[in-house]
């Protein structure tokens, strides 16, 4: 219970990373706010509903993170309901694939704002409080292909490498106050992306794994945990790859 006390605002949290993200804060004794957008909110309480499972509050806010005001107002929601924000895990991105040329302006522009303008924008919007009580972890999920690249992924890439940018350049900013600034690159995860493939597709995927084998969302989380806790005060600007070795 290595979070007693603490309050951990995880976004993208209805299912997948984001979900597991979650459950994870909760068991090591977080209270978790949870965000996803509006259509989710049906599986987003559900998580709530976990997180209580392990006696822990939970406070569900959709919201559309790539919107100044939506992030302004669920910033407000929680502070109102829990009082502070302790751990930030900005967790919500989207996928939009295409090869550059027949990438659409809207796709580009959809991914850069929900994986990229997000995690200014939260992080922003949680840093006064945190600054203010001289504690604070932020933890940007990230991705492998914000390291290296990825085919048909320009948009994705370019989003989650500006993620990783602008994780080393706030913990900059902040480390004197306390508060740590870390991403976490998971390479490929056992979620709706991946399970979409055929099989000899999945063959390729588990070639290029050097240790055979998907991760899975508790994988990710584990590191988020870790991150997040005292045994990792002195680690931020760091960006930690969870990704079997790729």
């Amino acid at each position: 219970m290595g979070l007693s006390g603490k309050v951990a605002l995880v976004t993208g949290s209805a299912r997948g990373i984001g979900r597991a993200i979650a459950v994870r804060l909760a068991e090591e004794g977080a209270d978790i706010a949870l965000n996803d957008i509006p259509q989710a909110s049906e599986a987003l309480n559900a998580v709530a509903d976990e997180v209580r499972a392990l006696n822990r509050r939970a406070l569900a806010v959709t919201a559309d993170v790539s919107q100044p005001q939506e992030v302004a107002r669920m910033v407000e929601t929680v502070l109102a309901g829990f009082g502070h924000i302790d751990i930030l895990v900005n967790n919500a991105g989207i996928t939009r694939d295409a090869l550059i040329l027949r990438m659409s302006d809207e796709d580009w522009d959809a991914v850069i704002n929900i994986d990229l303008k997000s995690v200014f924008l939260c992080t922003r919007a949680v840093l006064r409080p945190m600054l203010k009580a001289r504690w604070g972890r932020i933890v940007n999920i990230a991705s492998i292909v914000g390291v290296h690249g990825n085919a048909g992924q320009a948009n994705y890439a370019a989003a989650k490498g500006g993620v990783i940018a602008f994780t080393r350049s706030v913990a900059k900013e902040v480390a004197s106050r306390g508060i740590t600034v870390n991403a976490i690159a998971p390479g490929f995860i056992d979620t709706k992306m991946t399970q979409g493939l055929d099989e000899k597709q999945a063959a390729e995927l588990l070639k290029r794994i050097p240790m055979g084998t998907v991760g899975t969302p508790r994988d990710v989380a584990e590191a988020v945990a870790f991150l997040a806790g005292e045994g990792a005060r002195y680690i931020t600007g760091q960006v930690l790859g969870v990704d079997g070795g790729m």
